[in-house]
């Protein structure tokens, strides 16, 4: 099956009734390439007041080299050449297409193991692990620590394609990834996740505890309450870090969670627009020293604008936002590996009142995109938190 811009993949009424796990390639139109220059090249700028870069949001400077770089230097039949290195496929699933990467290790006996991205990531935050989590063997490590990965792009977003009715939150993508690693012969697996990810992933353990070993995350999102007169001054800063993130939450979380369509009509027009949403986000959750590599940023981008997935992409947001929180407990074990430079910190204190904890790491660099910025150190987290249900 060949991705087409214009077509979106979940409207196809064949494919919506299809259980079958269909083999997939990129293969984007010229024509969709073409337009994204011409697009490009009429960008209409806005203006910039002076003294405000860093307060206003991603500063003209920046987009204007983003952008420069984009039209001129930047290669998308490169980076959709690698993407189709790896094996993808397409499947429905509760109506909806799903796209994933289903990579195999070379050992036997590997564990499965789902990698969830969030928003603004996709697919392709993993692509740097991939190796590392299937092969250890080849980087010196025990081949006794390799998996087999499930990749999925979430309803909604990327080759997945824009989702075609409402109620897709993050306890229907559990339920989703329950039967696709059914599907696939998984019965019993390992889950990772990351920013929405990470809410997938509890969610999955919730729901189908007998089927996952553990569940391993990058961003544990919690409201702190009970006694916190025990905690050290550290773990109150981090409290007071996500109160105030709480009581003034990101742009990107009130627009989404209340209007997406609006905002969708510029990102899904514009090009830049779309690109300005996204960079601001990548530039702001991650460590300064690591900093995303431009062709990375722009093909993650590229995701979005060639699937036309803006609009469905933010919806999750607003979709999540308004169901009722499950009281469910998830008894899955789980592990947490905290990056320095994320959104904000998890308390290992309170986190272990509300769940099984039995493994925690912090690392003193790495942000929101821990996959993309520090994959060496992610990787090796998740086989050590892992290992002991092998």
């Amino acid at each position: 099956m060949e991705s087409k811009m214009s077509k979106p993949l979940a409207t196809n009424s064949v494919e919506l009734t299809d259980t079958s796990i269909r083999p997939f390639r990129i293969t984007i139109p010229q024509s969709d390439l073409d337009d994204l220059q011409a697009r490009l090249t009429r960008t209409r700028w806005p203006d910039e007041l002076p003294g405000t870069v860093g307060k206003y949001g991603v500063s003209l400077e920046y987009m204007k080299e983003l952008v420069e770089y984009w039209r001129n230097s930047y290669d998308w039949r490169k980076h959709e050449k690698q993407l189709n290195e790896y094996p993808q496929f397409t499947i429905t699933i509760d109506g909806t297409n799903v796209h994933f990467l289903h990579v195999r290790s070379p050992e036997p006996d590997a564990m499965p193991l789902i990698l969830n991205h969030g928003w603004p990531g996709s697919i392709l935050e993993f692509l740097n692990v991939i190796d590392l989590l299937t092969n250890p063997r080849t980087y010196g490590g025990n081949p006794s620590d390799a998996f087999h990965l499930v990749i999925p792009s979430m309803p909604g977003y990327g080759f997945s394609g824009p989702t075609n009715e409402t109620g897709w939150d993050v306890h229907r993508i559990a339920r989703a990834w329950i039967q696709l690693m059914d599907r696939l012969g998984y019965d019993n697996y390992a889950v990772h996740g990351g920013d929405f990810g990470s809410v997938v992933a509890l969610n999955m353990g919730q729901q189908a505890p007998d089927h996952i070993c553990g569940i391993h995350l990058n961003f544990l999102p919690m409201a702190p309450s009970g006694d916190l007169s025990d905690l050290s001054e550290e773990d109150k800063a981090r409290i007071a870090k996500l109160e105030s993130y709480l009581a003034a939450p990101a742009g990107h979380k009130v627009i989404q969670s209340t209007r997406p369509q609006t905002l969708a009509y510029g990102l899904t027009d514009s090009p830049v627009g779309q690109l300005a949403w996204i960079a601001e986000k990548f530039t702001e959750w991650s460590d300064p020293i690591r900093s995303i590599d431009r062709d990375l940023l722009l093909t993650n981008v590229m995701l979005y604008w060639l699937s036309g997935t803006a609009a469905s992409s933010s919806r999750l947001h607003y979709e999540s936002a308004t169901i009722k929180r499950q009281k469910k407990p998830c008894s899955v074990p789980i592990g947490i590996a905290v990056f320095s430079y994320d959104l904000f910190l998890p308390v290992r204190r309170l986190a272990e009142r509300q769940y099984n904890i039995v493994h925690w790491s912090e690392f003193d660099c790495g942000g929101h995109f821990a996959a993309i910025e520090a994959p060496d150190l992610l990787s090796a987290d998740i086989k050590t938190c892992f290992r002991r249900f092998r």
